[in-house]
């Protein structure tokens, strides 16, 4: 009986331990990354480049996702009102049949985007890859990340502990009732984040480097 209470007891304790570990994660990447997101077009910086990140234009049951709409309308108006010069699409390249940067390419071209105004990232797998590429691998120190505002304070706080001065315009997101999968999801990559920085994780690919003209 004592050697089940104290099974029992530790294992409580780990999982508060977790708790407590979880929130503090959560709350630090939340007020960190709030330091350099934007949710105003008036109010943000002018950057050279600006990085769309990568997801899926559709849900699993078809219909389209928001988020990726809304990605796609941020980085148009950033476009536009001269908030960046050139857009960075970075995502997965899994296989033929899914592609997101060409996706977002072919989406910015119909919004009325130059097509060589437009770069394509095509490993963009994790959003530490497109962050830290946007460095080392296209050469910006210093550019504007696009996409939701959870999704924005991760992106800002890996930049920054990275040595990298991004900032960051929070496109729409959904409502107060966001998907809680999505939200479950963000909780444990923020938490892998922390794995990630104690482990100086690199992209899964770098490569050639690739030059961005007009600076």
């Amino acid at each position: 009986m004592k050697i089940l209470k104290l099974v029992i007891f530790s294992f409580l304790a780990i999982c508060m331990v977790l708790v407590v570990f979880t929130f503090f994660v959560n709350l630090s990447i939340t007020n960190t990354g709030d330091k350099y997101c934007f949710s105003s077009m008036d109010s943000i910086p002018h950057n050279h480049c600006g990085v769309v990140l990568g997801t899926s234009k559709y849900q699993t049951n078809g219909k389209k996702n928001l988020y990726y709409s809304n990605r796609i309308k941020a980085a148009v108006e950033l476009y536009n009102r001269n908030k960046i010069d050139y857009i960075i699409v970075s995502g997965d390249n899994r296989n033929r049949n899914y592609n997101e940067p060409i996706t977002m390419y072919n989406d910015l071209v119909l919004a009325g985007i130059p097509g060589a105004k437009i770069i394509l990232d095509y490993a963009g797998f994790r959003t530490l890859d497109s962050v830290v590429r946007g460095k080392e691998v296209f050469g910006q120190n210093k550019f504007t990340i696009i996409s939701q505002s959870f999704h924005n304070q991760r992106a800002t706080y890996i930049a920054h502990k990275k040595g990298i001065e991004a900032i960051a315009f929070n496109a729409e997101g959904l409502s107060e009732n966001d998907d809680f999968k999505l939200q479950v999801r963000e909780i444990a990559a923020r938490v892998l984040v922390i794995f990630d920085m104690l482990t100086a994780k690199q992209p899964h690919f770098l490569g050639e480097k690739i030059v961005v003209p007009g600076e």
